[in-house]
């Protein structure tokens, strides 16, 4: 198993309306956020990947800007444009 496959993994994992940041997922598989990212970028379309959003709550640019919708769509809290992080951020069990 790839460490991409890993990525994939940790972020279908993450439920509607929780989130992780790319710092998050990257830890979850032991590489950095920004490999965490590239990794992202290989990944389908079926891959939840607008749960995994910046350190802010920002959520991410791609796929055309749809994310903010897709997220409020699932109920996630939101603060204006960004993600209430510190309610919305999943926790992953040991």
């Amino acid at each position: 198993m790839t460490f991409v496959d890993d990525v994939r993994e940790a972020v279908c994992s993450i439920p509607a309306g929780a989130v992780a940041s790319y710092g998050d997922v990257g830890r979850r598989v032991g590489v950095g956020a920004r490999q965490a990212g590239r990794a992202m970028s290989l990944l389908d379309e079926g891959v939840p990947w607008w749960r995994v959003v910046y350190a802010d709550g920002t959520p991410p640019f791609c796929h055309g800007g749809r994310a903010p919708v897709l997220l409020r769509a699932e109920g996630t809290p939101m603060r204006g444009a960004r993600v209430d992080i510190s309610r919305a951020r999943h926790q992953w069990r040991p």
